[in-house]
């Protein structure tokens, strides 16, 4: 049977003709973002956290593409991204997503948004943006209390990325997107026939940001649905979670500990920073939400230092460096600490593909429960489908730039990934004791 034919057989859905709305799209019909849930999870659970705490604190987020042989000032037209950035500012909360909000079972737990909050979100509106080109790259950043500014992320990479599919594919033709789109699908559902061998998989779609579109993401979705059954547990973002009637998955991102060191005032402050962000975060949320992310400022160093309690936590995500190593380095922790490393929760969400994915399984099953967040390399892999690999993901990230006037610092596992002056870089690596590191391709 042709694999296009097999796909569409197998699915057994109704599908959106992806090929027919991108060679005719009309802004009605397709905004890039169209609703405030268009974004991940962690984003809602974090403002909850923020909206408690530091809803005041001036943060400010810019957009940095680490891939700079992707020219995106001279491949996309500023017009067009002023466009999609001012129809996003008029986006609010409809009735049926504060419902969805209100009472739908998160993480096992109904009301897992206050209604305090969902009230401050029902009246929120994206704030303004600044947008300037610097050669050949956009200069965009967004400035402003920490619980607007934060909601900017997801929804302004989104944009960026599907602004740059459609410029690369604006001149093809009805058919050779039709072809295009069947290539990718099929590579999408023979990964996902490589996942199902692995026994006891657990896996979510972690692609919202670096997507190639939006219809792309839920077509995925809907493929990981189909073809995995429940080893998919699924997806990051929240509005095709709502739509698709699945699990919307996430718990907390870099920022946290980036804003929390920032608005630190002293050495000692400073160190003391990413325990607070646990602290805080765990008179919030329990069970599977108690999953730590130690690479801010070097895995190894942060779970030394860390206090006794955080043991208790449910798990830890990798997000960066050597998924092998971070993973070792996690059950270590656990054992010296006295923890039955069987019973806790790895989550590897760092650039995977099938690859990755098989092998990280193989090599950590039994040993600990794992689960993969699977992202770009989902949402986005048209690799090699058009000329000069023009529609090949490349690593675009949003990141915080600065709180109360203060330089924002991300060290990671891979020092390729650090974000902040070099001098406030030093002073983080000698206040958190971060050995010299080793550099790793960053594709995504």
């Amino acid at each position: 049977m042709h694999a296009v034919a097999h796909v569409r057989m197998e699915l057994g859905f109704r599908m959106t003709d992806i090929a027919t709305r991108v060679y005719n799209h009309t802004w009605k019909i397709d905004p890039i973002v169209r609703s405030v849930l268009d974004t991940d999870f962690y984003k809602l659970l974090m403002a909850q956290t923020i909206f408690r705490r530091h809803r005041n604190v001036q943060v400010t987020f810019g957009i940095l593409n680490r891939s700079t042989s992707i020219k995106l000032s001279n491949l996309i037209d500023i017009g067009a991204l002023r466009e999609q950035l001012d129809h996003i500012r008029t986006l609010s909360l409809s009735r049926g997503e504060s419902t969805f909000l209100r009472g739908n079972l998160f993480y096992g737990k109904r009301q897992m948004f206050a209604p305090d909050f969902i009230q401050w979100l029902e009246d929120f509106r994206f704030p303004a943006y600044n947008l300037e080109k610097r050669g050949d790259q956009y200069e965009l950043t967004f400035e402003g209390p920490w619980l607007e500014t934060t909601m900017w992320e997801v929804p302004a990479l989104a944009v960026l990325m599907e602004l740059h599919s459609r410029a690369v594919t604006k001149g093809l033709g009805k058919f050779e997107l039709q072809v295009l789109y069947a290539r990718a699908m099929t590579r999408v559902w023979e990964k996902i026939g490589r996942l199902k061998q692995l026994q006891g998989l657990s896996i979510a779609d972690f692609g919202t940001r670096r997507r190639h579109g939006f219809l792309w993401q839920d077509w995925c979705v809907q493929a990981m649905i189909e073809g995995l059954g429940k080893a998919f547990l699924g997806t990051s973002n929240c509005l095709i979670a709502m739509r698709r009637e699945v699990e919307a998955i996430g718990t907390n991102a870099h920022e946290l500990p980036m804003v929390y060191s920032a608005i630190a005032r002293t050495d000692a402050e400073l160190s003391e920073a990413p325990y607070k962000v646990l602290a805080d975060w765990q008179e919030d949320y329990d069970g599977n939400l108690r999953i730590m992310l130690p690479d801010t400022y070097g895995t190894k160093a942060f779970l030394d230092r860390s206090p006794d309690w955080a043991t208790s936590w449910t798990g830890v995500r990798i997000d960066s460096g050597d998924p092998i190593a971070g993973g070792e380095i996690a059950l270590d922790w656990w054992r010296r600490r006295g923890a039955d490393p069987t019973q806790k929760l790895i989550i590897f969400s760092d650039g995977l593909d099938v690859e990755a994915i098989e092998k990280i399984h193989t090599h950590f099953k039994g040993r600990a429960r794992i689960g993969f967040g699977w992202g770009t390399l989902l949402t986005n892999d048209f690799r090699g489908f058009v000329p000069d690999d023009g529609l090949d993901p490349f690593s675009l990230v949003c990141k915080v730039l600065s709180a109360d006037g203060r330089a924002a610092v991300k060290l990671s596992d891979n020092p390729a990934k650090a974000t902040g002056p070099a001098a406030e870089i030093a002073r983080y690596r000698r206040v958190f004791d971060v050995p010299e590191q080793t550099s790793l391709p960053v594709a995504v």
